[in-house]
């Protein structure tokens, strides 16, 4: 038996190969990094090391040639004597706290969408509404240099906003993805591209959903990140008129936190509720449709009031019970 070539990515002494574009840096601080200190109440602040630079807050300064060369994890004491704890920030900690165009999809959500969309090493992943570029960080993260993401915004100032976000997370132009300034509804039929997911993070994701079906690949997935009830219910059932995807599958998440001191076991003060409804449905083959729901909707539900889409075999006024 032989031993296995050694690989530089693997070697967990050294730093993170730089092919694998992570974001992530292994070693000591250096300058040009980022670094997030955090003091004894929980409050945070994110800067990049700059030789012969201070910080500065409400507890005094700090040298930046203080943390350069040092191995993150390691506290700090300010010139009034303010302790602070210095690590390398998380993606999910730089993507709250980074310059903001627009809203940020929230890491729950980030990970909801990766795991839940299915996004592997690889795949080719369409992204309309790029924002600030939160969620771009995860799905890159995700594909990995040998996929790619094809990213489109309409608004040039959240595009900006979100390539300097992008780029400063991976320290470089990321190989894996490609910014287009346009609305994906146009943009993506023109360009002929296939691709193996789809998110679409916009106010109104049904617009984009016949140039989403033509470009996704046969049991591909498309998911809608919306924020209100009516958006929830006029794409899910916007989808359901289409007919060319599986029966759409919405949930949210929240996330709360809990207090843990000796007997005191409660729950925190503090939740990340509502952000944001997901939706995922996966594309049948050409010319396929998927069975109908042989459940009987519940009374009322596409009533008189009702003024959305109307799914395949409901009648205009639902017969009495």
């Amino acid at each position: 038996m032989t031993d296995a070539p050694h690989s530089p990515a693997a070697d967990v002494a050294g730093d993170v190969a730089p092919e694998a574009w992570s974001g992530v840096h292994r070693g000591p601080l250096r300058a040009g990094e980022w670094v997030r200190l955090v003091d004894g109440k929980g409050r945070k602040h994110n800067f990049e090391l700059v030789p012969g630079k201070r910080f500065f807050s409400n507890k005094g300064h700090l040298e930046h040639d203080e943390l350069i060369g040092r191995e993150e994890g390691f506290a700090v004491t300010s010139s009034v004597g303010g302790e602070y704890l210095v690590f390398r920030p998380l993606l999910s900690e730089f993507v709250v706290s980074m310059p903001r165009g627009a809203a940020v999809v929230y890491p729950k959500d980030s990970a909801q969408i990766v795991a839940m969309a299915d996004i592997f090493p690889g795949a080719h992943v369409v992204e309309a509404g790029v924002g600030s570029g939160a969620l771009t960080c995860s799905l890159l993260r995700a594909v990995g240099p040998h996929g790619k993401v094809s990213s489109f915004e309409r608004r040039e100032e959240f595009a900006d906003v979100a390539r300097r976000n992008v780029t400063q997370f991976f320290g470089g132009d990321h190989p894996a993805w490609q910014l287009t300034l346009g609305d994906l509804a146009e943009a993506l039929p023109a360009s002929g591209e296939r691709c193996d997911r789809i998110i679409l993070d916009m106010l109104a994701p049904w617009d984009c959903l016949d140039a989403a079906a033509d470009a996704l690949l046969p049991g591909g997935i498309v998911c809608a990140y919306v924020a209100t009830t009516t958006q929830l219910s006029k794409f899910v059932e916007a989808v359901r008129v289409h007919g060319g995807f599986t029966e759409p599958a919405p949930w949210e998440s929240l996330v709360r936190d809990w207090h843990v001191e000796g007997l005191a076991v409660r729950p925190g003060h503090k939740m990340i509720g509502h952000t944001a409804f997901l939706v995922t449905a996966r594309r049948m083959a050409p010319g396929e449709r998927a069975p109908l729901k042989k459940r009987r909707p519940a009374p009322g539900a596409y009533g008189p009031d009702y003024t959305g889409p109307r799914p395949p075999g409901v009648p205009e006024t639902p017969a009495d019970d």
